[in-house]
């Protein structure tokens, strides 16, 4: 415990721990949307869009995480006219995956020996967050905390059914562009986290324990958050007690407390 305390009192470790507090209490509202939308795929697709996106940055000399919520908000907004449709966005959402990585190892590759930082966003890198990297998080959480808020009933409905939105006035469309754009800006946003393979950490793994714990939306989004801020803090805590990669660190976390929660959901 000591050693924890003692590491706490480094600059690069405080600025990790907020990095990680923050996302973990905001980006689980994200992970609600994707379940309730149920385009658990968009994740997928998104951490895909993000390397690319990163990877562009390495080559142009643009701060990569900028370059890759950009990117990531602009595809989120180029999928909304095809949600409504009745095959949904599961082709779609392939083909924007199989795109983006093959763009992202061809932008690699002309990068050559800039490349090297955009590999390290596969794994996540935590301990090496900057200021501007935690005021970009923090936007990011900000809106959609903002954007919940703001449409919180109506979103209720959407979530719930989309025809009955529909027919209940609820602007669909114009809901359904905002909430595909922040889904795939937070999932841009978690990667220098978690690493772009580990993106469910802090997104869709907290929302699942909630379904599990929570009765009503409300409830659900309330359980999300305090999951993933508890979650996100101990994953923390124990990466600097075993002295392991953050990454996979954090997953392990909220992985176990998921399968606590289909427990708890059992026992009830």
């Amino acid at each position: 415990m000591n050693d924890i305390a003692e590491l706490l009192r480094l600059a690069p470790v405080q600025r990790g721990f907020a990095a990680t507090l923050i996302a973990g209490a905001g980006l689980p509202i994200a992970g609600v949307w994707i379940l309730g939308l149920e385009v658990v795929p968009l994740r997928f697709a998104m951490m895909h869009v993000a390397l690319l996106g990163v990877a562009l940055g390495a080559l142009l000399g643009i701060e990569p995480l900028l370059v890759a919520l950009a990117l990531c908000a602009l595809s989120g907004a180029a999928l909304a006219p095809l949600a409504a449709r009745p095959e949904g966005l599961a082709g779609p959402l392939g083909l924007l995956m199989t795109l983006s990585i093959a763009l992202a190892l061809l932008v690699l590759s002309i990068a050559g020996g800039n490349a090297t930082r955009a590999f390290e966003w596969l794994w996540g890198s935590v301990l090496a967050t900057q200021p501007a990297d935690i005021v970009a998080l923090a936007v990011v959480v900000a809106l959609l905390a903002a954007f919940e808020l703001r449409f919180h009933r109506s979103l209720k409905l959407l979530l719930h059914d989309r025809e009955l939105a529909l027919c209940s006035g609820v602007p669909v469309a114009a809901l359904t562009v905002g909430l595909l754009v922040l889904m795939s800006v937070a999932v841009a946003a978690s990667i220098k986290l978690t690493g772009a393979l580990l993106v469910d950490a802090v997104t869709l793994l907290p929302a699942l324990a909630a379904r599990n714990l929570g009765q009503s939306f409300d409830g659900i989004l309330a359980w999300a958050v305090g999951i993933g801020a508890v979650g996100a803090v101990s994953g923390f805590l124990l990466t600097l007690w075993s002295d392991q990669p953050p990454g996979p660190v954090l997953i392990l976390t909220m992985t176990a407390i998921t399968l606590a929660s289909y427990v708890v959901r059992g026992k009830r």
